[in-house]
C-alpha cells in the first residue's frame, strides 16, 4: 500500500455520461477521495476530437494495482485512463525524450528502405517481431541492415520527403518549445531522419544509428554503437545530467519494446499507441488521441496551449 497523492487523466474523442460513471466506480472501488477534477480540454483541433478530464486524488492505495484496474477499463471502453503519482508541485518536467518510429512519424523507416530495394516483406517481419519483444534489439537489426545492402543513396531523401507524421506532433512540438521544454529522439533508427525531423519540427538535439554509405550506395553494415533499449535509456539519464534536471524532470515517449527501459528510467514513462506487452508494462500509455495528448497528462489546460 502507498499513501499520497494520485492523478487520474481521462483522454479520449468524447467522453460520454457512461464513461464518466465507469471512471468515477474506478474511484469508488480504490476507495480515493477526489480533492478536485477539471475539464482540460473540450475541442476540435484539423478535424481531431479532444475531450479530457483530470482528477486529482487523495487515499491509502496500491498505486500498480489502480494502473492495472484502469488499463483494463481503457481498453474496454477504448479512451484513455492514465495514472501518475501527483508530484507537479515540487517538480517540473523539462525534458522530454521520443522515440521515432510509430511515435513521431507513422512508419518504420527501416521498413521503408527496405520496401524500395525489394526486400520488404522479410524485414518488416523482422521489425515487428522485434518491437514485440521477441528478438534481440541488436541481432535483428544487424539481420535487417544486411538486407539493404546496395540501396541507392537517392532512395534517402524520396522517403524522407513523403514521412508520415504523428497525428498532434506537430501541435505537440509547437507547444513543448514554446513552453520551454528540451526535446530529443532517441532512436534505433537513423539519423538521417531524424535530423529530417529536427529541422522540421524543431528538436534539441538527436541520437540514432548511422547509415553507412559508400559509393552512393547502403552497405547493410552498422555503426557502434547500436542504439537500442540500454542506450536510449543510458542516453536520456546523460542528457538530464548534463542540462541538470533530475531524472523525475524527465518524460519519455514510445511504442515498442525497445523503449520500455526508456520509458522507466523516465520521471513520465508514456507509451503511445504501443504494442500491447508496452502498454501493459509502461506506467502511462496513451492510443485514443494523438501525440499531443501528452501535453494534458502534463496537466496544461486547452486555454494554455496554442492550436
Amino acid at each position: 500500500m502507498a499513501g499520497g497523492d494520485l492523478i487520474l487523466t481521462v483522454l479520449a474523442a468524447r467522453l460520454t455520461a457512461d464513461i464518466q460513471r465507469q471512471v468515477d466506480a474506478l474511484i469508488a472501488q480504490f476507495v480515493l477521495q477526489e480533492s478536485s477534477t477539471q475539464r482540460l480540454a473540450d475541442v476540435s483541433l484539423d478535424g481531431e476530437d479532444i475531450d479530457c478530464v483530470e482528477y486529482r486524488l487523495t487515499g491509502e492505495v496500491d498505486v500498480e494495482a489502480v494502473r492495472k484496474a484502469a488499463l483494463v477499463l481503457s481498453e474496454t471502453l477504448s479512451v484513455d485512463i492514465v495514472i501518475q503519482q501527483d508530484a507537479r508541485d515540487h517538480v517540473q518536467p523539462r525534458l522530454v525524450c521520443f522515440d521515432m518510429d510509430s511515435t513521431l512519424i507513422k512508419a518504420e523507416v527501416i521498413d521503408e528502405l527496405a520496401r524500395h530495394h525489394g526486400v520488404g516483406d522479410e524485414v518488416a517481419e523482422v521489425t515487428e517481431r522485434a518491437m514485440r519483444g521477441e528478438l534481440d534489439f541488436k541481432a535483428s537489426f544487424r539481420e535487417r541492415m544486411s538486407k539493404l545492402a546496395g540501396l541507392d543513396e537517392s532512395v534517402l531523401a524520396e522517403i524522407a520527403e513523403e514521412l508520415p507524421l504523428m497525428d498532434g506532433v506537430e501541435r505537440l512540438m509547437a507547444n513543448l518549445k514554446r513552453l520551454g521544454y528540451r526535446t530529443a529522439i532517441l532512436s534505433g533508427g537513423f539519423t538521417y531522419f531524424a535530423r529530417y525531423l529536427q529541422e522540421k519540427l524543431g528538436f534539441d538535439e538527436i541520437h540514432a544509428n548511422e547509415l553507412v554509405i559508400e559509393n552512393g550506395k547502403v552497405t547493410g553494415e552498422v555503426c557502434e554503437p547500436i542504439v537500442d533499449a540500454e542506450r536510449k535509456a543510458e542516453l536520456l539519464e546523460t542528457i538530464a545530467l548534463r542540462q541538470g534536471f533530475s531524472l523525475d524532470q524527465t518524460i519519455a515517449v514510445g511504442d515498442g519494446a525497445n523503449d520500455l527501459k526508456m520509458l522507466a528510467k523516465a520521471g513520465m514513462g508514456i507509451a503511445f499507441r504501443a504494442k500491447p506487452m508496452v502498454r501493459a508494462q509502461a506506467r502511462q500509455a496513451i492510443s485514443s488521441v494523438g501525440l499531443d495528448g501528452v501535453l494534458y497528462l502534463l496537466g496544461y489546460q486547452q486555454h494554455d496551449l496554442t492550436s
